[in-house]
């Protein structure tokens, strides 16, 4: 019977909603994440009668005929690239990018990834870096001394060191965008790879055409929707019981059918 393996597929495709969903609320209060959804297709059709083949010697086409979906499939885990909202947190160090756009982390390797999550840090050496110590490129360092850092809209970082009363350009924080930010590959630890499907890397500068601009002391919150996420939830969860409840009459029939024998 055909029912049995067709439930199946919809019971591991709301499976995997499920644990879709829950990523998405687990990262809910992650900054700059970005919620997820699972998106599926129907498995190919047995055709026991098709349509517009003819019915009699006279040409009489049949106009809708019998075809039998074999189930579902997941094709994609598509990332909502929304912008989440910005929430102020008055540390000189926390930059949210208002619009597109991402920043450029340098790994240790010499790898270029990226990311959105703006709570930077200050190394020993005084060179703004990620929680996890990667430089922010270009490589902008802090001197000593500085009592100030004002980062604007455009992304200059100005140092306002103790004895001079203008402050240092230290250095313009680096952007990109993608044509496809969803073919991005997320690496965890809120960075992200290029891959083609993402598109050639595009290097900008905060406030060009095409990017966002920066705001100093604030961070962008995940754009994951509790409301939305829980009513997803539950319909996931009815789905796979209706699934299941479809294996369950089959193995009824099944069982009907043995016992007449």
């Amino acid at each position: 019977m055909r029912v049995l393996s067709i439930a199946s597929t919809g019971m591991m495709a709301q499976q995997m909603n499920v644990e879709v969903i829950s990523n998405n609320i687990a990262n809910i209060n992650t900054t700059a994440f970005k919620r997820s959804r699972a998106e599926f297709q129907d498995l190919m059709y047995q055709a026991e009668r098709r349509q517009g083949s003819q019915s009699t010697d006279s040409g009489t086409i049949i106009p809708t005929g019998v075809e039998v979906g074999l189930g579902v499939r997941p094709t994609s885990v598509n990332r909502i690239n929304t912008t989440g909202n910005l929430t102020s947190t008055g540390n000189e160090l926390d930059l949210a990018i208002e619009g597109r756009g991402y920043f450029n982390v340098t790994q240790p390797g010499g790898e270029t990834v990226y990311t959105r999550a703006g709570s930077f840090k200050l190394s020993p050496e005084g060179s703004i870096v990620t929680a996890d110590g990667f430089a922010i490129a270009p490589g902008i360092t802090v001197p000593q001394g500085t009592r100030e850092v004002v980062i604007n809209r455009s992304g200059e970082v100005l140092a306002y060191v103790d004895g001079q009363a203008q402050p240092v350009n230290q250095g313009q924080l680096a952007m990109t965008v993608f044509v496809n930010d969803s073919g991005l590959e997320a690496l965890g630890d809120n960075l992200f790879r290029a891959t083609p499907a993402s598109g050639e890397p595009q290097d900008g500068l905060a406030g060009q055409a095409g990017f966002g601009t920066i705001r100093q002391k604030y961070l962008e919150s995940s754009n994951v929707n509790v409301v939305q996420e829980i009513t997803e939830l539950i319909s996931a969860q009815r789905a796979y019981e209706m699934n299941a409840k479809v294996i369950e009459a089959g193995d009824q029939m099944a069982s009907t059918m043995t016992n007449m024998r």
